[in-house]
């Protein structure tokens, strides 16, 4: 939603700040300056990436679309924590086996659907658990969710990483672009001053072409990617702190606040909120 509507404002602002100056928007119609640039930067990109980048930067950029964790899905995920937590207590680490070993078919799981949806928390959580449940050692699992976390983070900004780099040659190709339309231009250099002004304009348009394309379209995506990968980070934060302090003996509701109180302020519920979500 953001992503369109800030497209929408940059193509309005550009070409209404070009109205204002003229009102031919034929010349602005080179089909064959954007073929050369948006076509060579995807070539470029295919070249300078390997499979499973190339897959992630697909996946990447339809996920550029959706919004990073909101305040309900905060909330979904502290009571989906406190269930298990509070389960553990009463009826031992044994009884959340089958919940955690099957989430999409775990009653506890489905009551919040955003967080059933999301496998990687749904595999953070459980293969978490499972190694508590498995070996009854908690001293080793707040470094084993670090290297979790640091692993999806550098995996996520791989294809924002990828995008900006696609990015930064897009003014480059538009100069060879334009370039390309002076080599043409000057193929008619004998014809009269306006058809020439007309060439030497269509030329232009690459370099105007590559600099949008980069800063206005292709730019902001890889800095999505790169915002979400990092509010992705917080969230992950957030569950390992309070599974942290549940393996370490903490009572449910002080394991919760662990978590609630690693949440960003701009989501983070108040206790009173979060005390509504549980008893909800």
């Amino acid at each position: 939603m953001f992503v369109i509507l800030g497209y929408i404002t940059v193509l309005g602002c550009v070409l209404g700040g070009y109205a204002m100056h003229s009102s031919n928007f034929a010349i602005l119609v080179q089909p064959n300056e954007l073929l050369i640039i948006f076509g060579a930067g995807v070539g470029a990109f295919i070249a300078s990436n390997s499979a499973f980048t190339l897959k992630l930067s697909l996946k990447g950029i339809k996920h550029c679309f959706s919004n990073g964790p909101s305040k309900a899905k905060y909330l979904d995920m502290l009571a989906l924590l406190y269930g298990l937590f509070a389960k553990m207590q009463r009826e031992g680490i044994i009884s959340i086996e089958k919940d955690i070993e099957q989430p999409e078919s775990s009653s506890l799981f489905q009551q919040y659907p955003t967080m059933a949806k999301d496998k990687n928390a749904c595999f953070f959580i459980g293969d978490t658990l499972r190694v508590y449940l498995t070996t009854g050692n908690a001293g080793e699992l707040d470094k084993l969710m670090g290297v979790d976390m640091s692993t999806m983070h550098d995996e996520e900004m791989l294809p924002a990483h990828s995008l900006s780099h696609m990015a930064d040659a897009l003014p480059g190709l538009g100069i060879v672009a334009a370039v390309l339309g002076i080599v043409v231009t000057m193929g008619h250099i004998n014809d009269g001053p306006e058809k020439l002004g007309t060439s030497v304009a269509a030329a232009l348009v690459g370099t105007f072409l590559g600099i949008l394309l980069c800063y206005g379209f292709v730019g902001p995506l890889g800095a999505k990617l790169e915002t979400l990968a990092h509010e992705e980070h917080l969230f992950f934060r957030a569950i390992r702190e309070a599974l942290a302090a549940a393996v370490r003996g903490s009572s449910p509701i002080v394991a919760l606040e662990y978590g609630r109180r690693a949440i960003p302020l701009a989501f983070r519920p108040t206790f009173l909120e979060m005390e509504q979500k549980l008893k909800g």
